[in-house]
């Protein structure tokens, strides 16, 4: 009886959310008119109807009376997210006659701003459901934003937990609305700045908004089959280059910079860390594809620029094919994926202020066995003694999450060699399977509507996991098998 009525708090949390977002999936329909496209208009007005009635219905589902949880609104997260793919599939489904799962596949890829598609013929899609996609990542980059400002004002929750940065213990900002307010005017203001550096490459409108919304969430679809590589421009690589990285950083130092007005951009401990793994990323992949692909200097640079950059920021635009470089940069390139972007960004992967915080763990925990048990050694944060019980508290989840996303990992890629014969070597699906956890997409051509289903549910789940960091899905998963206490 416990286990129905944790489960319909959870459900009915989603009811105040999904009334929030139906209308502003209402914007794809513009685009079907402005392109006279009247076929798209019933398919496309389906996701704002199902979202509006179904956030009316679970409104009405009753709530328990006891304070929310921790783990109930990260349930709800979990759920929130697979239902927005599910219900953004339908257009797919209804406008190209896909089957489910590759409409779910979709949704997902771009909930969770991946850049894997099931669309077999992309160019030839509707200009709406092309923007559709594009549109459904670039709400995914500042979606959990607008989850946490519905659900942390109804549940009580104190927005200096939601908004925290690594060993800080103020708040981001003072309130969860204006935290929201800022994070949407900063991530608008950046999509603009996005859509005009594009149009300096001579694409049209049409082309630079999709790429812009892609690019600054770290979605990386793209409207064209061959992705990026359709433009043949160096010029346009150079300046997408900075739209991904810009949509990689912490959004609290353009909250700095706007609103409080002060420049730390190189203060900041994740910029640092950024920066050398990009430049390391740069220079190994330079000399990996000098030594094993033959290729000159300057074009060897340019790939490895291009492909650093959208690895680390988890985007997945790509301008090489991963499917002819060396195992070992696979691998390479699969790890600066999987470690992604900067946390409070757009970014996917396990983020680079946990790989820090695991680090200097590790680095603590190995001083304390060389040491008297008499002797304190200090747990430091930017300089900042942080005490022993919240320093071993705090690592132990960091790890949790780390060592769970390698498991994740591990159990899929197993799973998707067991049950399908592929021509793709190990290194191949293993890669993939990171790419999807990372959310970044990038692909060396193991993903495609060919392959079976049960790779295209491993796959959905898999970056489902990958996007939500790993734990309110498994949260999702206790509470629905175990009785709450």
């Amino acid at each position: 009886m416990r286990r129905l009525v944790h489960l319909s708090t959870i459900i009915a949390d989603l009811g105040d959310i999904f009334v929030f977002v139906a209308p502003v999936t209402c914007v794809p329909l513009v685009i079907a008119i402005l392109f006279s496209e009247w076929n798209m208009l019933l398919p496309m007005a389906a996701v704002p109807v199902i979202f509006f009635t179904l956030g009316i219905l679970l409104r009405s589902i009753p709530k328990s009376e006891r304070g929310v949880r921790l783990s109930t609104a990260l349930c709800s997260v979990a759920l929130f997210w697979f239902f927005c793919a599910v219900i953004s599939g339908v257009p797919f489904m209804l406008g190209l006659g896909m089957i489910f799962t590759d409409a779910l596949f979709e949704g997902m890829a771009g909930w969770t701003g991946t850049a894997f598609s099931m669309i077999p013929a992309v160019d030839s899609a509707p200009h709406t459901l092309l923007f559709w996609r594009s549109y459904m990542q670039w709400i995914s980059g500042i979606g959990i934003i607008a989850f946490a400002i519905t659900t942390a004002s109804s549940a009580g929750l104190f927005p200096s937990k939601l908004y925290r940065t690594e060993g800080r213990d103020e708040a981001l900002m003072q309130s969860v609305l204006a935290t929201g307010r800022s994070l949407w005017k900063i991530y608008v203001f950046l999509t603009f700045m996005a859509i005009g550096l594009i149009l300096f490459s001579g694409l049209s409108l049409w082309e630079s908004v999709n790429l812009a919304l892609a690019a600054i969430s770290g979605g990386g679809f793209c409207i064209h089959q061959q992705g990026i590589l359709y433009y043949n421009s160096l010029f346009l690589e150079l300046l997408l280059i900075p739209v991904m990285i810009a949509g990689a950083l912490p959004f609290r130092l353009y909250y700095l910079v706007i609103e409080k007005r002060r420049l730390s951009l190189f203060g900041d401990e994740q910029v640092r860390l950024f920066l050398v793994l990009l430049g390391i990323g740069v220079a190994v992949l330079t000399y990996d594809l000098m030594f094993f692909e033959d290729l000159g200097f300057s074009l060897a640079l340019e790939q490895a620029l291009f492909m650093a950059v959208s690895a680390i920021t988890t985007t997945g635009f790509q301008v090489a094919d991963p499917h002819a470089w060396a195992s070992v940069t696979l691998l390479f390139l699969a790890m600066i994926a999987f470690i992604g972007g900067c946390s409070g960004s757009t970014a996917g992967g396990v983020k680079l202020n946990r790989i820090a915080l695991a680090i200097r763990a590790l680095v603590w925990w190995f001083q304390r066995l060389f040491v008297s048990g008499k002797v304190l050694l200090p747990f430091r944060i930017e300089g900042r003694i942080i005490p022993k019980a919240t320093a071993e508290l705090e690592a132990a989840k960091n790890m949790l999450v780390i060592i769970l996303s390698v498991i994740t990992i591990f159990i899929a890629t197993l799973a998707i060699i067991q049950f399908h014969l592929t021509s793709f070597s190990l290194t191949e699906v293993f890669f993939e399977v990171v790419s999807a956890f990372s959310t970044s997409g990038i692909s060396t051509g193991y993903v495609s509507p060919d392959m079976p289903v049960i790779s295209k549910w491993i796959f959905i789940g898999v970056m489902w996991i990958g996007r939500l960091e790993v734990i309110p899905v498994v949260m999702l998963l206790i509470a629905l098998v175990r009785e709450p206490e």
